[in-house]
């Protein structure tokens, strides 16, 4: 792993993401005609963060968009699993991350997630990186919002190279996938982890590009689909389809081990659940429906553009 000379502005990082939240929530509360409320929290092994939810409003039945700043003596268990020469350092976390789960079935559910880690050890040189990225869940499949979500993540990395957007929206798909079932969370987007090969400040530039294009990728799809009519079916198929959703965050979600692991506010942790949610046995779309269409033509992994 190579780590450029420079060291790691971790003031600078902070300050963007604390930003980056403030942006977010501004956006998104537009388009709700809600506020988020905010709820600042204090880790007792050290740190915390700020907690921002919005719920029951007319869009998003329920949003949360976190910050959290946390730190420790050791590094837990699901950060040091793929990484085991992590072992005995300190650690510091930051990052934000949210989950947006609109009321219309036709308007999908969205992720999105940019952290900062580093570890140290006295006498020895600090090991850092960048990961993050963001995904898109839809309920009902619509062509022009995954191009669109795709589009712009594509225009986000850009300018760090032409194997960017591939490696990283590959990454997403295989990260984002139920194994139990065979089957993709999403219609995928973003995600990537360990970054620092390019060193500090273009590694920094990098996520910050992915962060602030979250907002650009997802507006426009939620404000064209979040008045369009539904009835009880889309409504009950949502509900089930959202059980998908929470199996992910239970089972595989790396930042959900983290945050448990860490000791950190389990209500900040498990804010990504949707508020309702419904599991049916065995339960499978008539043919040629639209929801049969979600599992058959948007959930398996595709070029988009």
């Amino acid at each position: 792993m190579s780590q450029d000379s420079g060291a790691p502005d971790k003031h600078a990082v902070k300050q963007y993401l604390l930003q980056l939240q403030d942006e977010i929530c501004a956006g998104l509360a537009d388009i709700d005609g809600g506020q988020f409320v905010e709820d600042e929290w204090v880790r007792a092994e050290g740190g915390g963060g700020r907690s921002r939810v919005l719920a029951d409003g007319a869009v998003i039945e329920k949003g949360g968009v976190n910050f959290s700043h946390v730190h420790g003596t050791q590094m837990p268990a699901s950060a040091t699993a793929h990484r085991p020469e992590l072992a005995g350092r300190s650690f510091e976390a930051m990052g934000v991350s949210l989950v947006i789960h609109p009321r219309n079935p036709y308007a999908p559910t969205s992720h999105a997630n940019v952290r900062f880690f580093i570890a140290e050890k006295p006498g020895e040189a600090p090991v850092w990186w960048f990961g993050g990225g963001y995904d898109l869940t839809p309920y009902y499949g619509f062509v022009d919002d995954c191009q669109h979500w795709h589009q712009t993540a594509r225009d986000a990395c850009a300018p760090f190279g032409d194997d960017v957007y591939p490696r990283f929206k590959a990454w997403c798909d295989d990260y984002f996938y139920l194994k139990h079932r065979h089957e993709a969370r999403g219609v995928g987007g973003l995600f990537f982890d360990d970054v620092n090969e390019a060193g500090f400040s273009e590694s920094f530039a990098l996520m910050q590009a992915v962060g602030n294009s979250y907002l650009p990728a997802y507006a426009p799809i939620l404000s064209r689909r979040k008045d369009i009519p539904f009835s009880e079916r889309e409504r009950q198929f949502q509900l089930y389809r959202r059980g998908r959703y929470v199996e992910f965050n239970l089972v595989y979600d790396r930042g959900t081990l983290f945050g448990l692991q860490t000791g950190g506010r389990t209500e900040s942790i498990l804010m990504s659940l949707p508020p309702l949610v419904r599991w049916d046995y065995d339960w499978q779309p008539e043919p040629n429906s639209a929801e049969a269409q979600l599992t058959e033509e948007f959930l398996p992994p595709r070029d988009w553009l």
